[in-house]
């Protein structure tokens, strides 16, 4: 949505551009014949249909941020969010890839990246002929990242890593990596650095798939860095500002999964409204039963605050202005809002909710992690307080 300040009332108002009407209706197209079909093979399975991708970046859908001279889109933050909502409103799960190529390993290249550097990574994550994966939490540093043990250790132009990342999204099939490691003190925030680095580097494999509640076709891994060589070219920006540079992505990162979490929101209460409609108790339709419609209207009035958070700090993200506090916010009250709409959207439909003929046991399974990726709850709160306090 783009937003226009009336100059007689004083006041916001959220309407979608042109370029969110048409990303809207192409994915809806595009998701009735390329995801709804096979969605529950995908998540059955645990399939990563990297294929879809390659037709999604056909669409120019992975990298939205990415100025045309790199071969992306160049739209903005409120296309961005127009582009995870509607896609997570069909699958979750290929929301949450879509969001982590776009706004973690391809927007840190964009944003602290060289030239060179941008020159000749930039075009494949924008295309999606390279998937992109990146690297920060490890099995014992969640939200405490700045103990992490990974490592890496300069050796003439080249830098040596060992450790291992785990809850990496891609790590298996990511044709590149960006990975946060220590290069300094345990617990100093200046003495982590951030490096590339490229599917077959000697000493760089994936680890354990994990086998998840949901979101099962965004594939999910450990890293693994045994003795990994990288040259120094690889590094993005400066020696110890890896942790300093993750705290600003996550920062677009919360955006992204704020529009993720109202797209599986919206897609709960879509598919509610239609089977409240449908189904017929007592010789009506539910939905004409007060503690339906109750719960209907419940559902409805918290997405709405919670699409006017996101697009909010869209819009702050967009001007370029200071969007800490205002992501964390879209970020945690749209996560838990995915989770209450599809808990409800579960009882609307009764036993046939907890199966999966139809589609809201999925958002039910997806929507928790929403509350847990790229900073629980706990950590927003965090973030907000301290914002408000400081």
């Amino acid at each position: 949505m783009s937003v226009e300040i009336s100059e007689n009332l004083g006041v916001l108002t959220f309407e979608m551009n042109e370029n969110q009407q048409m990303i809207s209706e192409m994915i809806r197209d595009f998701g009735a014949k390329e995801i709804e079909p096979f969605r529950r093979e995908w998540d059955d399975n645990q399939d990563f249909p990297i294929d879809l991708f390659k037709k999604l970046g056909g669409l120019g859908l992975m990298g939205v941020l990415v100025p045309q001279e790199y071969g992306g889109s160049g739209f903005g933050y409120a296309e961005y969010v127009t582009v995870i909502s509607e896609i997570a409103k069909i699958d979750g799960a290929i929301g949450l890839s879509v969001a982590a190529h776009n706004s973690l390993c391809t927007g840190h290249i964009l944003q602290f990246g060289n030239e060179e550097q941008k020159q000749r990574w930039l075009p494949k994550l924008a295309t999606a002929e390279h998937i992109g994966a990146w690297g920060l939490t490890e099995p014992n540093t969640g939200s405490d990242a700045g103990n992490m043990k990974t490592t890496a250790v300069k050796d003439g132009d080249n830098w040596v890593i060992n450790g291992a990342k785990n809850f990496i999204t891609h790590g298996k099939s990511g044709d590149v990596a960006v990975v946060i490691v220590r290069t300094g003190e345990v617990g100093d925030s200046h003495g982590m650095t951030t490096f590339v680095v490229e599917k077959g580097t000697a000493g760089f494999s994936a680890g354990r798939k994990e086998d998840k509640l949901g979101m099962r076709a965004s594939e999910t891994t450990e890293i693994i860095f045994d003795n990994c060589i990288v040259p120094d070219s690889n590094r993005l920006g400066e020696v110890g500002e890896g942790f300093i540079q993750a705290m600003k992505v996550l920062d677009g990162g919360r955006i992204s999964i704020a529009a993720l979490s109202l797209g599986i929101a919206q897609g709960s209460l879509e598919e509610s409204i239609k089977y409240a409609k449908e189904r017929h108790q007592f010789n009506k339709p539910i939905a004409q039963f007060q503690g339906i419609s109750f719960k209907i209207a419940d559902m409805a009035t918290k997405i709405e605050a919670a699409k006017l958070l996101t697009f909010r700090a869209a819009d702050l993200k967009n001007r370029g202005e200071s969007v800490s506090k205002e992501s964390a916010m879209a970020k945690y009250y749209a996560s838990e809002v995915a989770v209450e709409a599809s808990t409800e959207a579960v009882q609307i439909f009764g036993g046939y909710g907890y199966t999966k003929d139809y589609p809201v046991e999925k958002h039910y399974r997806d929507s928790k992690l929403c509350t847990i990726g790229e900073g629980t709850s706990e950590i927003q709160k965090l973030v907000i307080s301290r914002a408000i306090l400081k």
